[in-house]
């Protein structure tokens, strides 16, 4: 399976990215996708996921109702939809697929930077 990234860039405080994951290989034991991100330095942090099986979607506290996770199970993609976005969001945004909960996220792409800017 390959997951790869792309949307990333720079934008101001403020401002929207959205980001893409097409994935690509036997897709069908997955579950589930999401989005991770991680600052130089840091732990990856979960930041969304979506539960094929029925559709809901899951954020962390700093990103919920400023970013959607949204995507096409058909299609294998999955879309990162980042608004009001602020200096603390600038990482790099990893996909990631696997189960239904974050823990089990386990099959990750290569990244895409996000640098938000004061």
């Amino acid at each position: 399976v390959q997951l790869v990234e792309s949307g990333g860039g720079s934008v101001e405080t403020g401002g929207s990215l959205r980001l893409s994951c097409a994935a690509s290989g036997r897709m069908s034991v997955f579950t589930g996708m999401g989005w991770f991100r991680q600052v130089p330095g840091k732990e990856h942090e979960w930041v969304a996921s979506i539960d094929w099986t029925d559709g809901s979607s899951y954020y962390s506290d700093s990103v919920k109702d400023r970013f959607t996770i949204s995507g096409d199970n058909a299609k294998n993609t999955v879309y990162l939809q980042m608004n009001s976005l602020k200096p603390e969001d600038t990482a790099v945004y990893y996909c990631a697929a696997g189960g239904t909960c974050p823990v089990s996220l386990d099959t990750w792409g290569q990244g895409t930077l996000v640098t938000v800017s004061s």
